[in-house]
């Protein structure tokens, strides 16, 4: 039975990752996805906040789901992601005002983020603790995976720098210029404007459906 239930985690954090990753299968988070990733600092910033609160939010989705009438399931798990994208938008406010700030609109907006919620009604509320939670770690960790890609393609491609504002994100004593691999000149300003996420998107979605043809 122990490696059964250690099968299914292994499953659970391979389908997050690679054969269902919201981002680049199920197509969902698309808007912070797109909007924060222009840098790799805060596309990892996001990228925490939303995997803490997806995995907190499956796992009292797993305790509370079975006790709930289906009125009102829904209902309660909006609630209790709202409760908990404003404990987690108040520690950062408290702990890392840079990143606080350079989120902005897109951390609050955590509370619609589809994937947070087709996560705790469709699988956790139906599931015993351990899968919720391993259902959560992998779909959060393919979000995230794909979130800082994005944000490092972009960041490097617009400004030549990989890291430049991961200060942000761990404090002054972080801060840095980052890894500069092009010079100034050789930015692409396409690169960190809304049509060029779309494009490398794209180039990424066809990157990974080329890969498993040729598997």
């Amino acid at each position: 039975m122990t490696y059964n239930r250690a099968m299914q985690t292994a499953t659970l954090l391979r389908n997050g990752l690679d054969a269902q990753n919201p981002a680049l299968v199920q197509l969902l988070g698309l808007c912070p996805l797109l909007a924060v990733s222009t840098s790799a600092g805060s596309a990892l910033g996001l990228g925490i906040a939303t995997l803490a609160v997806l995995v907190a939010s499956s796992l009292l989705a797993s305790l509370l789901g079975r006790w709930l009438l289906p009125e009102i399931r829904l209902a309660v798990f909006v609630l209790t992601i709202a409760g908990l994208v404003t404990a987690v938008e108040l520690a950062l406010a408290a702990w890392w005002p840079g990143l606080h700030d350079a989120l902005g609109i897109f951390l609050p907006l955590i509370v619609t983020n589809c994937l947070v919620l087709a996560r705790a009604e469709s699988f956790a509320s139906r599931q015993p603790l351990r899968p919720a939670i391993a259902d959560a770690l992998g779909m959060g960790l393919g979000f995230g995976l794909v979130l800082l890609a994005l944000g490092a393609a972009r960041e490097l491609l617009g400004r030549g720098t990989i890291g430049a504002d991961l200060g942000l994100l761990l404090g002054d004593t972080a801060a840095s210029d980052g890894l500069r691999l092009l010079p100034d000149s050789a930015g692409l300003l396409l690169a960190l404007l809304p049509s060029g996420a779309f494009i490398l998107l794209g180039l990424m979605l066809a990157a990974r459906n080329w890969r498993r043809q040729a598997r």
